[in-house]
């Protein structure tokens, strides 16, 4: 969703924080000096005015590039933990280099190195605390901003879900206008007329100051009254609008009524079916494209990324297990005849097939290419079941890591037979191989383990590895290893 910045008090909100962080470094380094003089180095005891002369210039430097995103209303707490990283070690190494080409050649780095700590420490304190006292605000009332939709395609639907679903964003729904209601949604979603009527109340919209502006919003919120006299949409801050491509005579108007009453626009992508537009923006040429998927891995630096954390982490995992080996492989053999690993034909990235190791933990049968594992599934022998509770069985895998067949993180690959029938029941299907399967995935740290016994499930399941795809981050990567490695702790109830 697009960040959308409002005019009530969000750029007030922007400049409290900016100024807090000043506040933080100004007082972190005279706490130094004045409390604990002994780890301070002598120049900057010396040049204590000076050291924060710099220190508030490299903070300036700082934040033009990796300010605040806190008064943004999409911004999730992760990102602003991100961007509040990169903001303090940039300050810190401004800082470092701007002393060193003043000092005497005194030795600096290591208070550098501590000095960054604190502040990365204290500002991701504050952030915390920020982040928390703006969401109880927008909750209460305050910094909101009033939104309408025009058009009745179901993406305005799916916004105003969203929307509602997290009141600390501080958008406030007034309803939609189109000529049909939009199917399925909840009764609080109001539609306040048809394009006439909206035709009509742009043509009789009055130019009202901003204080006015903000009663009759608040008024609007509280009464949702449509017929009033006084709704002139001059209370409306944001309109969301899904018309579509054809309508460009009424789009066009829209915009230029929203120009000309400083309300921000943004068009939504309309659905078709199951499918809408992302538009992400490429290239072609001279040409501008749009394309329906954003896919992070895609970039280069991405890719490489996510393919050298996946050798190291696969390396070390490998060289562990080695010694564990032995053990392993003579209690499968006990309880149960057969080889001591399992290979299986599954299908990988741009649906290309490859060979999935995994430790046996089901007796030699026939059905092991065609039939999913069930809770209490005979072909299972005891300690075949423990690993597979435990995920024990997957850690040859990593074996396929380094190969390069799959990934730590992805799409869990599915045999031949179950991409065979669900890519024809199940829309989507074939894009989750946009990418490498995964030794755990999303979908699996979200409920969506193990047995699929009806459709729907898959469906969920797809679901959830799209979004992997179209919102991955070494971040995520690392949430979904964390999450992972609980279940090992916790055994996950689908996990048989």
């Amino acid at each position: 969703m697009t960040q959308v910045l409002n005019r009530n008090g969000s750029n007030l909100i922007k400049i409290l924080v900016i100024l807090f962080d000043f506040a933080i470094i100004n007082a972190i380094l005279l706490t130094l000096t004045k409390l604990i003089p002994s780890i301070v180095p002598t120049f900057i005891l010396d040049h204590t005015r000076l050291t924060l002369i710099l220190a508030n210039f490299a903070m300036i430097i700082s934040q033009s590039e990796y300010s605040t995103v806190l008064h943004l209303r999409s911004t999730k707490f992760l990102d602003a933990v991100k961007q509040s990283s990169k903001l303090t070690y940039s300050h810190a190494l401004i800082l470092f280099l701007s002393l060193r080409l003043v000092s005497n050649g005194e030795s600096l780095f290591d208070f550098m190195i501590l000095y960054s700590v604190v502040c990365h420490i204290i500002i991701l304190c504050s952030r915390y605390a920020e982040h928390s006292l703006l969401k109880f605000y927008r909750k209460s009332g305050g910094n909101t901003t009033s939104v309408i939709f025009i058009g009745n395609d179901y993406a305005n639907a799916e916004i105003y879900n969203k929307l509602m679903e997290d009141m600390s964003t501080g958008y406030r729904v007034i309803g939609y206008f189109a000529d049909d209601n939009i199917a399925g949604v909840s009764s609080n979603f109001i539609r306040l007329g048809s394009m006439n009527d909206l035709n009509n109340l742009m043509n009789d919209s009055l130019q009202v100051s901003e204080n006015d502006k903000k009663e009759l919003s608040k008024e609007l919120i509280k009464n949702k009254d449509i017929n009033s006299k006084s709704f002139q949409l001059a209370g409306v801050q944001e309109i969301f609008c899904s018309l579509s491509h054809n309508k460009d005579e009424e789009i066009k108007r829209i915009m230029q009524f929203c120009d000309k009453n400083v309300i921000h626009f943004h068009y939504v992508p309309r659905q078709f079916g199951n499918y809408q537009l992302n538009l992400k923006p490429e290239q072609l040429g001279e040409f501008r494209l749009y394309t329906n998927r954003k896919e992070p891995l895609l970039e280069v630096q991405n890719y490489a990324l996510k393919r050298a954390f996946d050798i190291v982490f696969s390396g070390c995992v490998c060289l562990c297990l080695l010694p564990f080996l032995p053990i392993i492989a003579l209690i499968i053999k006990l309880q149960s005849p057969g080889p001591i690993f399992f290979k299986q034909a599954r299908t990988g990235s741009d649906g290309r097939n490859f060979y999935c190791i995994k430790f046996r933990s089901m007796h030699v049968n026939a059905d092991a290419d065609k039939i999913q594992a069930t809770k209490n599934d005979p072909r299972k022998f005891a300690f075949g079941n423990f690993m597979r509770k435990t995920n024990i069985d997957e850690l040859p895998q990593f074996i396929n890591v380094l190969k390069g067949d799959m990934s730590i993180v992805g799409p869990r690959p599915h045999m031949l037979k179950h991409t065979e029938m669900y890519s024809q029941i199940i829309d989507k299907y074939m894009v989750r191989h946009f990418c490498k399967p995964g030794i755990t995935g999303w979908a699996q740290v979200t409920g969506y383990r193990g047995e699929t016994k009806e459709v729907w499930q898959m469906e969920e399941r797809i679901k959830r590895d799209i979004w992997y795809i179209e919102n991955w981050s070494f971040w995520l990567d690392i949430k979904i290893i964390f999450l992972t490695a609980k279940s090992v702790i916790i055994p996950d109830k689908n996990a048989y």
